[in-house]
């Protein structure tokens, strides 16, 4: 029986204005063996906070003398135990995203289906670690999943205690997280490190590499497909999210993602519902995203080629991976941490490294990061004959050359007769832009999609360049664009 669980001693408070939601979800948690407080306005969740603590806080978004978001910053400030579970109306990713920064733990999405919702809160109540114990956990790495993927993250620079922190910080809550850094620094295993310090360590962490599917795929991979669906389709296939399902999905190099399938994820994101090819309905979904991205998303988004409204419900909270130029006081640690895994894949005695290598490694701009510095290491395992590690020549010459000019070569200076440096640049350069666009548009007769081909341009990007420096266009040429 539920009441027999460790869970049956939970206290939640439920609030919601609407009586017959109200008793559902108290009946709901009932059977479930917690104990139940309920309240229909801000003022009462207020007056039961002030008198006894809970355990999870489930609040509707809109009260009769307020928002639920209220209770949230209420609870947060007062740095309460009590996690937070929002109810939002249909389509209102805006105030889940809201909820979700303001310190929520997850949101539901009216109507709300039961089973997620139990699942929901079996999830917030699970928080064993004591307040004294998480503090200490932040501050001194101990034994645990969580612990040995957090030490996995080599480096006590300053900004890489910056990054643990953050990391035990966001792993406590649902909301998704999106990683960004330079490709080598260690994305993925951040998202590890997310995923085995969170309560759902014990399920599965499911890791996707966006830019390594083919498109015609995509939608079979991420939500799964019935039996018959499509040729050869024999039995029903099971997708990414179903995997994933009570644990995380972890989705490498989001900014590759197509944008048909872009909005197809955003839906999936904000109602936690997916539909298999070949399905006449939608199911339920319970994972929690962590993306990763090298790319700058927001300048994707300015060009087109990334959703908007996607890109702001990815981002809700951001971890930043510094590049290991950055942190070259980790160098040591790193090499120490590399050449024992080395070692150990190959069957070999731990070899040494000189303070010579280490000083002409911290000389280096090492542009392809940790993935690059452990490439370096590997071949120098390979090739050396002595007990003293050495970078070989060749290698080292190699690298040079290609960070020469990144490092060394400056422009030559101009003539001050060759350019006129304006006064707003940005101001010069769309200028100019505006008249290469009339240009192309008068040569292709207004025709948009002609245009933006010429220049390289999708019709989007054509459209959006338009609107933002203000070029009329004759009201016929909107006929004469293809369809997007």
């Amino acid at each position: 029986m539920a009441s027999s669980t460790p869970l049956s001693a939970a206290r939640i408070l439920v609030v919601d204005d609407e009586p017959d939601l109200r008793t559902l979800y108290e009946l709901t948690l009932l059977r479930e063996g917690y104990r139940v407080e309920a309240a229909e306005s801000v003022a009462q969740a207020l007056q039961h906070l002030s008198e006894c603590q809970f355990d999870v806080v489930i609040t509707d978004m809109r009260l009769p003398d307020g928002l639920g978001m209220e209770l949230i910053r209420q609870i947060k400030a007062q740095q309460r135990r009590e996690r937070c579970v929002v109810i939002t109306a249909y389509g209102s990713a805006e105030n889940a995203v809201e909820s979700l920064k303001a310190g929520a733990f997850d949101y539901l999405t009216k109507p709300v289906d039961l089973k997620q919702f139990r699942a929901v809160i079996a999830s917030a109540v699970q928080d064993p670690a004591p307040l004294a114990a998480k503090a200490s956990r932040a501050a001194s790495l101990q034994s645990g999943s969580g612990d040995a993927a957090l030490q996995r993250l080599v480096g006590d620079s300053t900004c890489m205690r910056l990054v643990k922190e953050r990391i035990v910080k966001v792993a406590r809550s649902m909301a998704p997280v999106l990683v960004t850094g330079e490709s080598g620094t260690g994305k993925e295993l951040v998202a590890n490190a997310i995923h085995a310090s969170s309560h759902r360590a014990g399920s599965a962490l499911v890791a996707v590499n966006c830019s390594a599917i083919p498109e015609s795929l995509l939608e079979a991979e991420f939500f799964g497909a019935k039996k018959g669906s499509y040729t050869g389709s024999t039995q029903d296939r099971e997708g990414f999210f179903q995997a994933a399902g009570g644990g995380t999905l972890f989705l490498d190099e989001i900014g590759d993602l197509p944008l048909a399938m872009q909005s197809k994820l955003l839906r999936a994101i904000q109602e936690r519902r997916i539909r298999p090819i070949g399905s006449p309905q939608e199911e339920p979904v319970d994972v929690r995203i962590i993306s990763a991205t090298h790319k700058d998303l927001a300048a994707e988004v300015q060009a087109g080629r990334f959703r908007q409204d996607l890109y702001y419900r990815l981002n809700v909270i951001e971890i930043v991976i510094p590049p290991l130029r950055e942190r070259r006081e980790d160098l040591p640690a790193l090499c120490e941490a590399l050449l024992h895994r080395i070692a150990r894949e190959s069957g070999i005695p731990v070899p040494a490294l000189s303070s010579a290598v280490l000083e002409q490694l911290a000389r280096d701009p090492l542009l392809g990061n940790v993935r690059e510095l452990e490439n370096l290491l590997h071949r120098a395992v390979a090739l050396s004959d002595e007990d003293d590690l050495q970078l070989e020549p060749s290698a080292r010459q190699a690298l040079m050359e290609e960070s020469a000019p990144v490092i060394e070569t400056e422009p030559a200076p101009l003539d001050d007769d060759q350019i006129t440096i304006p006064s707003d640049l940005q101001s010069h350069l769309d200028s100019q832009e505006r008249e290469i666009l009339i240009q192309a548009l008068h040569e292709t007769g207004f025709n948009r999609t002609a245009a933006a081909a010429r220049l390289g341009l999708s019709l989007r990007q054509m459209r959006y360049r338009i609107a933002r420096l203000n070029i009329e266009t004759p009201p016929s040429s909107d006929a004469s664009d293809d369809p997007l």
